[in-house]
């Protein structure tokens, strides 16, 4: 049955043989590989694209395409470098590349060198003593160096280093290149560290310096781990003092920025931030913590946010408007210290006076401010008041008011006009503002001015006359104080309020008192000319989430770096850059959360607090 199954089986058809590949002659085998080669060539590779179209190799420098670099080599180094040496190089405004190589050494060898040079200085000290010869300090140093290496190395303390150090320096013509170098050589020589540029080695240096890791030009000191660990270029500032109070957390390390602004040059602050950025809230925690170590706080609120605060730790809360109960007069004069001429206080009062004035009716000629002068001359004189006068025997009653001053324009030759500006702030619809003997006192340790129902033409007035009246208290009641100004910037509209804004920043320094301004609106503040002195007149500076809009005009008055930049523009709420000094960190303020409940700025969290008033009320 197999068999004839197998013989019905229809066969399959034999496959041909594949071809044997011809052999290619090894003359034509070549001249493909040849062209091929050629082909690969031609194509554009990664290196091909960025590569510069031409360099030029000197003895001093190198030009890649049109910009020329040079290297410069550390040769040396002081007995001692401490932390941070490097920092003026990292931190310097011009484009650098910086390499350092570390060649760790066998401490077996080192110990050997070490012992053999030990040998040699002990022979030359004793060979000195035997000829009678003086001490020479350079050996005793020397030798005692070596012994407290030596006994670091063998306990295993230390390690040792081969340590290289390079800067490639950037420059569009040789000029700028030369000015560059020497301005790097003497930044390093200031600490006692010399560095040489690579002189007929500029190819090795600068190929050095790429990111390829490759030591060519093979120039390094012998170092161990201890002064080693000095060149490390990235160290993160530190604000934590035995006194003061905690402002925050630093981002960075997570170490606390404790700070006594008081220990500065002077205890003015200036703080910038955005609508929603938390500087009310930054600001309530600084008064809070303040309070607590025994400094009295005065605050301008021109929006009604320091009110919660003000009733809950007892302060005084003095609301200024057209119908408050609340007077202050600009004609009070301070009480007079032993060191002051009662001649420049008044003087000096005269001066803020034409300066409120000029707020108040607007546009004053020359011949007007002088008619001025000598009206508020007379206006004191009406009341006896005079540079000879007992200040400190006068009482608020004493004073003259806006009333008095009009009625003296009124009769006066050429003070028509100024009176009959002057009628709306005493006869008119202003008359309830300035016009009334000073009927307050700010003896608590916080007080508040609030201005949130003031009109708003009228807002850099009562500033204004606020300021003034706690400038006379400052330099009545010697006491260490702050002064904070919310949204300065309305000040800052004006030319004479602002002038009196930075006066008070110059001065206050001398009166234990520190000024603190706080803006959102940082280009009209900083557009005023009064306001980068106000800025360099203040020891601590505060920046916290800022827009686009402001982010370059904080940068170039502040220097900040790109990086700086980002983070004000990525940062969330409370966060930011603290710089005190020359130091400056980037902060995240936090509040516990009973001062959290105190200082809170948010609309929600604060209707909640209301609400859970009235029911603890009600109960």
């Amino acid at each position: 049955m197999f068999d004839f199954l197998n013989k019905n089986k229809t066969a399959k058809p034999a496959q041909p043989a594949a071809p044997k590949p011809v052999p290619i002659p090894k003359e034509e085998r070549d001249e493909i590989l040849q062209s091929e080669k050629y082909y690969q060539e031609g194509l554009a590779k990664l290196h091909d694209l960025i590569a510069p179209a031409a360099i030029k190799v000197t003895p001093r420098y190198i030009r890649v395409g049109e910009t020329l670099a040079q290297t410069l080599f550390v040769i040396t180094y002081p007995r001692y470098l401490q932390s941070n040496w490097f920092s003026p190089i990292i931190n310097i405004d011009m484009p650098l590349n910086i390499a350092m190589f570390v060649h760790p050494i066998e401490t077996y060898e080192v110990l050997k060198n070490l012992k053999k040079s030990a040998t040699q200085v002990q022979s030359q000290i004793h060979m000195s003593e035997e000829k009678g010869m003086i001490r020479d300090p350079s050996l005793e140093t020397a030798m005692q160096d070596i012994e407290d290496l030596r006994d670091k190395l063998q306990q295993g303390t230390e390690k040792f280093f081969r340590y290289g150090l390079y800067i490639t320096i950037f420059a569009n013509d040789e000029k700028e290149l030369d000015k560059a170098s020497r301005s790097i050589a003497s930044i390093l020589e200031a600490q006692l560290i010399y560095a040489k540029p690579s002189i007929f080695k500029t190819e090795q240096g600068f190929n050095s310096t790429i990111p390829l890791a490759n030591d060519e030009l093979d120039v390094g000191t012998s170092m161990n781990s201890a002064p080693l660990s000095t060149t490390f270029p990235f160290v993160s500032s530190t604000l934590s003092n035995d006194e003061g109070i905690l402002y925050g957390i630093n981002r960075h390390n997570n170490s606390l920025i404790i700070f006594d602004r008081f220990k500065m040059e002077n205890g003015n602050m200036v703080v910038f931030a955005k609508s929603g950025a938390g500087k009310s809230y930054t600001v309530k925690l600084e008064v809070l913590r303040s309070l607590m170590v025994g400094t009295s706080i005065v605050i301008i609120d021109p929006e009604n946010e320091y009110k919660h605060l003000c009733e809950t730790v007892g302060g005084t809360f003095i609301k200024i408007s057209l119908n408050s109960t609340n007077h202050l007069n600009p004609f009070d004069l301070p009480k007079a210290v032993e060191d002051e001429d009662p001649e420049d206080i008044l003087r000096n009062n005269i001066a803020n006076m034409i300066g409120l004035l000029h707020l108040m009716l607007g546009a004053i000629t020359p011949e007007e401010d002088s008619i001025l002068d000598r009206a508020i001359h007379e206006t004191y004189a009406m009341r006896d008041i005079t540079k000879d006068s007992d200040f400190n025997a006068l009482t608020k009653d004493s004073f003259p008011t806006m009333i008095d001053l009009y009625h003296v324009l009124k009769n006066m030759e050429g003070g028509e006009d100024l009176a009959t500006r002057l009628e709306k702030y005493t006869v008119g619809v202003f008359a309830g503002f300035l016009n009334n003997p000073t009927n307050i006192n700010i003896e608590n340790s916080l007080v508040v001015f609030n201005i949130r129902d003031m009109e708003e033409e009228l807002r850099p007035i009562a500033m204004y006359t606020v300021l003034q009246f706690i400038w006379n208290e400052m330099r009545t009641n010697f006491k260490k104080r702050l002064v904070l100004v919310d949204e300065a910037w309305v000040m800052m509209k004006s030319d004479d309020a602002a002038s009196f804004l930075f006066g008070i920043a110059k001065r206050c320094r001398k009166y234990y008192t520190g000024l603190t301004t706080i803006t959102q609106d940082v280009n009209d503040f900083l557009s005023s000319k009064y306001g980068k002195p106000i800025v360099t007149n203040s020891s601590i500076q505060l920046l916290l989430k800022q827009s686009p809009a402001a982010v370059d005009m904080l940068s170039e008055t502040f220097y900040l770096t790109d990086q700086e930049k980002f983070l004000l523009l990525e940062s969330n709420v409370g966060e930011g850059i603290f710089f005190a000094g020359t130091k400056h960190v980037a902060i995240k303020v936090i509040a516990s959360y009973s001062e959290d409940q105190i200082i809170t700025t948010d609309p929600a969290q604060l209707l909640e607090i209301e609400q859970a008033k009235k029911e603890f009320n009600e109960e």
